[in-house]
């Protein structure tokens, strides 16, 4: 049996109809840059994640980028990232010109560790970003006190949390904005690039409004540098239709999360993902550890498992953030798991036969 890592075809097919017809009417309306679709979009999704405001841009990092621009976050200051995170995020406050400062992540959920935050804060550090890493809530709460003891701004990078609540409160909004990606493969996910910030601030929301419009308010006034983050209205309506079916979809990867952890429960040469107390865990990626990880993905691998890495190199040892001088040690943690990590095949369209066969093949492996 094959199992695809994701079928994004697959998920096509199933709402075909909806999807083709929302393509022609951006097409018949000719309205491909921003525009009503965009806005429908906006509205929808803001009401979705529970925030008064939404300004679509063209990725992800955009997302990211926008909002520090709009803080007004630049050089001389510092963000307090951590180390175990795709690197957009601290790619984005490099772009905008500050400098991120890592803290390493939790044993047992994989994000920021809330205790190690403290110890990072300088008289430079102007905001923290709590990533809710695979689809998991980072203690967004606990992070929102550090952040408000210390006077500093909470941005919330929930690029894999689309609908993830932590306490029955939606992801993006605990601290001052959320920022998410719409790349294809997010349970989200645009048929292209796609990005979104959500907020409760309107004067934040007008100012990322001008900037993913080269700073514009009105067509050729600039009242201050901005950037070409528009989404494209092809993607908005896609999008649109994609979120009427995303509630579905998110119980759907819930109960293949759960059916993975019965389907392993046996196998103690791996350790599977824990939902946190209080959390809705969307399963972004179902990843497990496993200290023989490279063997078992090569196994997987031959058997037309096909598994994925994230990540395999933190971001404190990437060769662009070697100038930070952070040697191999500073994150115990974030490094240990870099090495074990593997994300097993996830998505709605998962078969239950396909989580059996993909276990069965692991503990096959094991059982060698």
């Amino acid at each position: 049996m094959k199992v695809n890592f994701l079928d994004l075809k697959a998920q096509y097919l199933s709402i075909k109809a909806e999807i083709d017809e929302a393509i022609l009417a951006v097409l018949n309306k000719s309205a491909f840059a921003a525009g009503p679709f965009v806005k429908s979009f906006e509205t929808n999704f803001a009401q979705r994640q529970g925030a008064k405001f939404c300004v679509g841009v063209n990725n992800g990092t955009a997302a990211l980028h926008a909002a520090m621009m709009a803080l007004n976050i630049g050089p001389g200051d510092e963000v307090i990232v951590p180390a175990n995170t795709f690197f957009a995020t601290p790619e984005a406050v490099s772009l905008s010109g500050a400098t991120p400062v890592f803290v390493d992540c939790e044993s047992r959920y994989y994000n920021i560790d809330p205790n190690k935050i403290e110890g990072a804060i300088t008289k430079k550090t102007r905001a923290i970003i709590a990533v809710h890493l695979y689809g998991q809530p980072a203690q967004a709460d606990e992070v929102k006190k550090i952040s408000d003891k210390h006077g500093l701004l909470l941005i919330e990078d929930c690029a894999q949390s689309h609908l993830a609540e932590l306490n029955g409160r939606p992801t993006g909004t605990f601290g001052v904005c959320g920022c998410f990606s719409f790349y294809p493969g997010k349970n989200l996910g645009a048929y292209g690039e796609g990005g979104a910030v959500i907020t409760n601030d309107e004067t934040l929301y007008n100012k990322l409004m001008m900037i993913r419009d080269h700073g514009s308010a009105k067509k050729y006034y600039h009242d201050l540098i901005g950037h070409n983050y528009r989404l494209e209205g092809l993607q908005g309506a896609i999008l649109d239709v994609k979120l009427r079916h995303l509630d579905a979809w998110t119980e759907t990867r819930r109960r293949n999360a759960d059916a993975y952890r019965r389907e392993l429960a046996e196998c103690s040469e791996i350790v599977v993902p824990e939902e946190m107390a209080g959390a809705k865990h969307v399963y972004h990626l179902f990843v497990i550890r496993s200290k023989q990880r490279d063997a078992l993905q090569k196994y997987l691998q031959e058997n037309e498992v096909y598994t994925g890495i994230h990540y395999p190199i933190p971001c404190h040892l990437q060769k662009a953030y070697a100038s930070l001088n952070y040697a191999r040690g500073a994150f115990p943690v974030s490094e240990a798991y870099a090495d074990e990590i593997l994300s097993l095949p996830m998505s709605e369209m998962l078969k239950e036969e396909e989580i059996a066969f993909t276990a069965k093949t692991i503990k096959a492996f094991f059982a060698k």
